[in-house]
């Protein structure tokens, strides 16, 4: 990292990462040509975070079959903090984690169980109750796909302004 002044700590970076919903994941299709899409994720601490995406044969699932590396990438803006005399000399304030790992597809019989968890996380996360829902459960899950990412990188910054 360019700015180390900037550079989070690692827990600090991965308590960041735990307080986001959306996700950029980044992957390569086989001619090498990046793909990023935003998904939904739950990431609890340790090494795994997991996504998901509806069960459709799109170009992440294809990009994650042929190549299993992926970029990982939150952000969290704040306000801009004007500068003078130019805007050259102002600031956004923000802060940003990117995560480098693998990812696979979770399938098999204890799937579902995982993607009953994922989902009741999820939903933790967003403060939406399950009982404000008609149908209980998740009639669903046979329709999404839950991916597994073993993270092996993951870095913070935090630019807090003008203070730099």
């Amino acid at each position: 990292m360019v700015r180390s002044d900037r550079q989070m700590a690692d827990q600090q970076a991965r308590e960041f990462l735990r307080r986001q919903t959306v996700i950029h994941a980044g992957t390569c299709d086989a001619s090498g040509w990046p793909y990023v899409v935003p998904l939904m994720y739950v990431y609890e601490g340790g090494d795994l975070l997991y996504l998901h995406t509806g069960n459709h044969q799109g170009h992440f699932l294809a990009n994650v079959r042929e190549n299993p590396h992926i970029c990982l990438q939150v952000d969290e803006p704040g306000p801009l903090q004007r500068g003078q005399p130019s805007p050259c000399n102002s600031a956004l304030v923000y802060g940003s984690v990117i995560a480098y790992g693998t990812v696979q597809v979770l399938d098999g019989p204890a799937a579902n169980q995982k993607k009953t968890w994922f989902f009741d996380r999820l939903l933790d996360k967003l403060h939406e109750p399950l009982s404000a829902y008609q149908q209980p459960g998740y009639p669903m899950l046979n329709r999404i796909i839950l991916y597994e990412v073993t993270l092996e990188m993951i870095t913070g910054k935090l630019n807090v302004g003008l203070q730099h």
